[in-house]
Parts: C-alpha cells; sequence; structure tokens
C-alpha cells in the first residue's frame, strides 16, 4: 500500500489553517508552498506508477472492499493528477505575484478554495467506489461555486446560482444511478462491480443507472447540451478563479465518465453506448465552436471554446471501445493527451485575456486593437496557448487531434474524422480573430476612451510558462503511452507497447 494517496488528499488540507491565523499576504504564500507540496507528492505518485509498472493502492483503516474504501492510482490517475497540480500551482502563483510582496492579488477565500479543490480533485482521482467519488464530486461543486462569485457582483451571483442548479441536478442523477447500482450488486466498489458485471450480461436496470450516473457527470461537465451554465460562470469570474475553473475542476467529471464507460461497462455495452457520447461530442465542438466565433467579449469567447474542446473527448469513446487494439489505444492516448494539453493551454488562454482586459480596461474584441503593444506577453500567450487549440503543431493539441484522426480514419468512421477537422477550423476562426485584433494599430486617443495600463510582467511570464507546457506536450512521440496503460483493465493487455 502506498501512503503517498493518503497523503495526496490530506496534505491540501494542512494548508488551511495558516490562510485562518495569519495575514492574508503570509496565508496566502503558505497556500501555495502547500500546492507546491502537493505538486512533489503528486510527482512522486507518478514516478512509483512508472518505477513499478504497476497501480498503486491504498485500504483506508486497512479493510479492502467491500467493507472498506480504497484509493487506487494507475496511469491515467497519475497523469490526471500531475495535471491538476501544476495548473493549481501556477495559478495560485499568478494570483500571488504583483501584489508588491505586501498583499496577494486575490483575497484569502480564493486560497482557501483553491486547495479545497486540490483535495477534492485529488479524491474523485483516487476513489475507487460511486459513493467516494460522489462525494469528490459534491466537495468539488462547493468548493468552486464560491469562485464564480468571489468578487459579489449581481451578475457573477447569477451565473453561480445557475451554476450551483446544474451542478445539483446532476448530482441528483448521479446518486440515483448509484442507489440502483448498490440494490443490484450490493457494492459499490469498481473492481468488484467489474468483476460481477463480467459474469453476466448487463439488466436493464443496470443500463439505466449508467445512463443515469452519465446525465449527471454531462450536466457537471457542461457537455453539449447541458453546457448552458459554464459561459457566464467562467466568463464573469476572476481570471484565475476562470483558469481553474475551466482548465482543472470541469475534467474531474469527464474523468469519471471514462472510468464508467472504460472500467466498469461491459466492452458491448460500451460499444453500444459509445456513438450517443460522440455524437453529443461533435454536437458540442460544431455549436459551441460557432458560438464561440460570434462573441464579442474576449472571456466569453474561451468559455464557449471550454464547451466546444471538451466534445473532443466523447469522440474518444467509440474508437476507444472498438475491437481494433492498435488504433483503440491510439484514440485512448489522444484523447487523454487532450485533456491534458487543453488544461494547460486553457489557464494560459484565461489568464492572458484577464491581463489583456486590465491592461486595456474592457475585454470587448471590438476594441482590443493595440493589446500587442500594450500586452505584449499576455497575447503572445494567448496565441501560444490557441495552438494547441487549432490543432496546430507544435502542440499537444495537434498530437492528441493527429492521434484521434489517425484512429478515426484507420477504423473508417469518417464523420468523426470530419468533425475533428471542422472543430479545427473554427478553433483557428475563433483565435485568429483575437489575435489579428489585438495586433492591429490602436486607436487614437480619444474623449472617454481608458488609457492603457501597463502589463504585469511576473503574472504574464506565469501565463507564458502555462502556454509553453502545452506546447511541449506536442514533442510528445506520436504513438500510444504505454504509461498510461499501467494498471489499466485486463482487457487492455497486449493492446499497449
Amino acid at each position: 500500500m502506498s501512503a503517498l494517496l493518503v497523503l495526496a488528499v490530506t496534505v491540501p488540507l494542512l494548508g488551511l489553517a495558516p490562510l485562518f491565523l495569519l495575514r492574508p499576504g503570509a496565508g496566502a504564500r503558505i497556500a501555495v508552498a502547500v500546492l507546491g507540496l502537493g505538486c512533489a507528492i503528486t510527482g512522486a505518485i507518478a514516478v512509483q506508477v512508472v518505477r513499478t509498472g504497476q497501480a498503486l493502492h491504498y485500504f483506508v483503516g486497512g479493510f479492502p472492499p467491500p467493507l472498506g474504501v480504497a484509493l487506487r492510482a494507475d496511469g491515467f490517475s497519475a497523469a490526471m493528477l500531475c495535471m491538476s497540480a501544476m495548473v493549481l500551482l501556477l495559478t495560485g502563483l499568478f494570483a500571488i505575484a504583483g501584489g508588491g510582496g505586501k498583499a496577494p492579488r486575490m483575497p484569502a477565500a480564493f486560497f482557501t478554495l483553491l486547495l479545497a479543490l486540490s483535495s477534492a480533485l485529488n479524491l474523485a482521482f483516487l476513489a475507487q467506489d460511486l459513493f467516494t467519488l460522489y462525494v469528490a464530486l459534491e466537495l468539488l461543486t462547493f468548493a468552486a461555486v464560491p469562485l464564480v462569485c468571489l468578487e459579489g457582483k449581481a451578475g457573477q451571483l447569477s451565473a453561480a446560482l445557475t451554476y450551483l442548479l446544474f451542478a445539483l441536478f446532476g448530482s441528483v442523477l448521479y446518486l440515483l444511478g448509484v442507489v440502483l447500482v448498490y440494490g443490484l450488486f450490493g457494492t459499490l466498489d469498481l473492481a468488484l462491480l467489474a468483476r460481477r458485471l463480467a459474469q453476466a450480461p448487463p439488466s436493464g436496470t443496470f443500463i439505466a443507472a449508467l445512463a443515469l450516473m452519465s446525465a449527471g457527470l454531462m450536466a457537471k461537465a457542461a457537455l453539449f447540451p447541458l453546457h448552458l451554465w459554464l459561459p457566464p460562470a467562467h466568463s464573469g469570474a476572476p481570471p484565475a478563479a476562470s483558469a481553474v475553473l475551466s482548465a482543472v475542476v470541469i475534467k474531474a467529471p469527464l474523468f469519471l465518465l471514462v472510468r464508467l464507460w472504460s472500467d466498469l461497462a461491459p466492452l458491448p455495452l460500451a460499444q453500444a453506448g459509445a456513438p450517443v457520447l460522440a455524437a453529443f461530442g461533435a454536437l458540442a465542438i460544431l455549436f459551441c465552436g460557432v458560438v464561440a466565433l460570434a462573441q464579442d467579449r474576449l472571456k466569453l469567447l474561451i468559455a464557449y471554446s471550454t464547451a466546444a474542446q471538451i466534445g473532443y473527448l466523447c469522440l474518444m469513446f467509440p474508437l476507444a471501445a472498438a475491437a481494433d487494439g492498435q488504433w483503440s489505444a491510439l484514440a485512448w492516448t489522444g484523447g487523454t493527451l487532450h485533456l491534458v494539453s487543453h488544461a494547460f493551454s486553457k489557464a494560459a488562454m484565461f489568464l492572458a485575456a484577464g491581463l489583456i482586459a486590465e491592461a486595456m480596461g474592457h475585454d470587448r474584441l471590438s476594441g482590443l486593437a493595440g493589446a500587442g503593444r500594450v500586452a505584449p506577453v499576455s497575447v503572445a500567450a494567448f496565441g501560444i496557448g490557441g495552438l494547441s487549440l487549432m490543432g496546430l503543431p507544435p502542440s499537444g493539441g495537434f498530437i492528441a487531434k493527429v492521434m484521434l484522426l489517425t484512429s478515426a480514419i484507420h477504423q473508417d468512421a469518417w464523420w468523426i474524422a470530419l468533425v475533428i477537422l471542422a472543430g479545427g477550423l473554427l478553433a483557428g476562426a475563433y483565435v485568429l480573430r483575437v489575435v489579428v485584433i489585438a495586433l492591429q494599430r490602436p486607436e487614437p486617443a480619444g474623449a472617454g476612451r481608458v488609457p492603457p495600463a501597463r502589463e504585469c510582467g511576473a503574472r504574464a511570464g506565469i501565463a507564458l510558462a502555462l502556454a509553453f507546457a502545452a506546447v511541449l506536450l506536442g514533442f510528445l512521440p506520436l504513438a500510444p503511452f504505454a504509461f498510461l496503460s499501467i494498471g489499466r483493465p485486463l482487457s487492455w493487455t497486449g493492446l499497449l507497447p
């Protein structure tokens, strides 16, 4: 057993005490240090998974399931843990940077919620039973919703309330599915459930439970058509909050959706349900991509882009569930890499958008001419992060989309290939629209025009670092990653090198 898994969940909570006991500046710096420690712990988990070639596990209280609760880290979990830890750490640094060393840019409540998010995310990536996963999702929701209305503005409160209603709706659906599963099998442990489902065909009740849980997770992840809460929530929050909401918070329900359909559902059922998920993903890419193109506010454009980009993960389901092992593994790797690269690029773009708006006094696209001169590093971070969304080389988004595209073509899934290409064109259109406007000559100064402010170099550098992290993923080999197969279900054995 590995105690690192317990530390990953509990250490972020240790940073809460200094926030309540010390001055805001000192408490915030200690909170960021704790996020750095969490980054080291998740890195150690990934190293151990690679070194042993096996999943790590921990039984709480020493009792294995079904009596106890298990934590487990396989290659997929380790990748998500490292990604979220890095994004949270850099966002925390962004929030304290530029405060003149006296006070952080964000209130103490932000750092409190950031630590709570870290703990809830790690629990969601490690928990192995459906009820503990429900608890993790609830903790995540109640830490994320206050981030939306951190400044207390009327629009933020309205967006936060809408987000809360959608999240609670998703929780009810997910919990109904959990109750049905427990009534059928008497256990909620994923490994035990998968073993029992492999012995007999799934009943109609189990299929209904899986559909309810999937719909609940779709609502929490803002997957089309349940995405309506995301644009106002993510665009109205402060930039640092928007970055973590868009980069990592919505990844937890998507991660669980993958768990349900790849680890729990028997292969024939996964093959039957995957086209439905892919259809929702395709609609998200096309519909939300077109809506993003029509926006006149920079942060709203990025928020609709998030709703579109999560559709790519759903395109992975039918490709990964197909019988062709080689191309299925390529699709699985492409989908996972898309989750990670999207997190880095979207965090970079939201932070950059906040800095551009701060420098220009607004985020209306029609008035951003000259932003490239006023905030050059921020505009560069936005454009470099956008490379990954467009799927241009070198970037993680390019590698991920090429993997999905290759798998789709070799499996004769031409409609998926066309959606990937169309989504890339739409992303290119709305990213280049912003960059072209920002690089234009500034409008002459006139009455009523807010004079540009200076760009904060430290915070722009952090946004640029996140953008380069998304680019660096583009130098990974264009092949299935053996790391992601570690600890995966037995059905994956032999599919990867």
